[in-house]
């Protein structure tokens, strides 16, 4: 740990991974969204495997679920994004993907939220965007949030770069996170790598040092 100005400015992995200084995201893990992978499957073990390490730890953790509002309150960024993905010639062919009590937008069965986890809605990309994310987090004294789920290039980027300009350190556990274009993921990670303000892992470097967090 690197100290100066009367801050702690933590230096690599092991420093952060402790319950009173990170938390655990786990992005989009949905029915209707794990579905579209053809890894769905694989990346669904990496997150599990993730998660049962940070409730081990001992580590707060947050759900993230996209949430399609109905047409009529949508707004027109919301309709143009819809109709983009969906390929819809006109705004009256677009349907809500993933309304908020359907069986596509709940979390996979794999990784159940517990009562005492949060599930938080939204509309944007970043998870930060609408949602709690930003409050919770400092109102617990963290500082870093690991970062887990689908999809990398979608979502994901955005939530590490608006949680940098936050004041967060995230942390990327690549191989727990899923992607469908794979040149775009490799962007991203090539532009987490420039940009320094977040780390990335993989599952076996990070899932042990979660586990152990109880003990230091």
């Amino acid at each position: 740990m690197d100290r100066g100005f009367g801050l702690d400015v933590a230096e690599g992995l092991a420093e952060l991974c402790r319950p009173d200084r990170l938390a655990l995201v786990v992005y989009d893990m949905q029915v209707g969204i794990v579905s579209q992978l053809q890894d769905g499957a694989q990346v669904t073990r990496a997150v599990a495997s993730v998660l049962d390490g940070a409730r081990a730890g001992g580590f707060r953790v947050f759900f993230t679920r996209h949430m399609s509002l109905p047409n009529e309150v949508a707004g027109a960024s919301q309709l143009r994004t819809a109709k983009a993905w969906q390929r819809a010639r006109t705004v009256g062919e677009v349907k809500p993907s993933f309304p908020r009590d359907s069986p596509e937008s709940q979390i996979v069965r794999e990784l159940e939220p517990r009562t005492s986890e949060a599930v938080l809605d939204k509309i944007a990309m970043s998870a930060f965007v609408g949602t709690p994310l930003d409050l919770a987090l400092r109102d617990c004294g963290l500082v870093a949030f690991a970062i887990v789920g689908i999809a990398l290039e979608v979502g994901i980027e955005p939530t590490v770069r608006h949680g940098t300009d936050l004041g967060f350190v995230p942390v990327v556990v690549a191989d727990a996170c899923g992607s469908r274009d794979r040149a775009a993921a490799e962007r991203a990670f090539a532009g987490f790598a420039f940009a320094g303000g977040s780390l990335t892992t993989d599952v076996a470097t990070v899932v042990p040092l979660l586990r152990g967090a109880h003990l230091g």
